[in-house]
């Protein structure tokens, strides 16, 4: 948090998305990205048509451009995600369920196990594919995971979670 403050600015980033129920509540993170983000996003996407595709498809880029180099360390750590723990604790997210989803994003999502889980600071998309999947690809994950709600299924994707992060292949 002090290496984000000194260098790069605030330390939090707090964002609106969407819960169980579609309940809107504010998801806390270690900031990660430039302070004004989402003008170079625009930017970026008007400049670089591959770009504008891959956000189109994934809803995020392999090589974003307002990635902070701190901010890279702490999403390769997944250590960004911990001030998540506080929102477990207000009963906003779970532990495990799906990831917390922007709601401009739910036209995008083509299920309906999202709204009625609450969403988890882990999960089986985040430990599966979340780097070679679609978005839209993320509702079979919630699908299969609603299907199979479970302890022994949160203690399984609890467990690929601790080796995703001591690989550090978390973005």
């Amino acid at each position: 948090m002090l290496l984000i403050r000194c260098f790069d600015g605030p330390a939090f980033f707090v964002q609106d998305r969407l819960g169980k129920h579609g309940r809107t509540f504010q998801c806390w993170k270690l900031r990660t990205m430039v302070v004004n983000a989402e003008r170079i996003l625009e930017r970026h996407l008007a400049e670089n048509p591959e770009a504008r595709s891959e956000w189109e498809t994934h809803q995020k880029l392999r090589h974003d451009p307002r990635i902070t180099p701190i901010g890279r360390i702490l999403r390769k750590s997944s250590l960004d995600e911990l001030p998540q723990l506080w929102n477990v604790l207000r009963g906003d997210m779970s532990l495990v369920g799906p990831r917390p989803m922007l709601p401009e994003q739910l036209p995008l999502y083509p299920g309906t196990s999202y709204l009625q889980l609450r969403p988890g600071l882990t999960g089986s998309w985040q430990v599966g594919a979340r780097h070679s999947s679609a978005f839209a690809d993320r509702a079979r994950y919630d699908d299969q995971y609603a299907a199979e709600l479970s302890l022994w299924t949160d203690l399984q994707i609890i467990l690929a979670t601790t080796r995703v992060v001591a690989r550090g292949t978390g973005q």
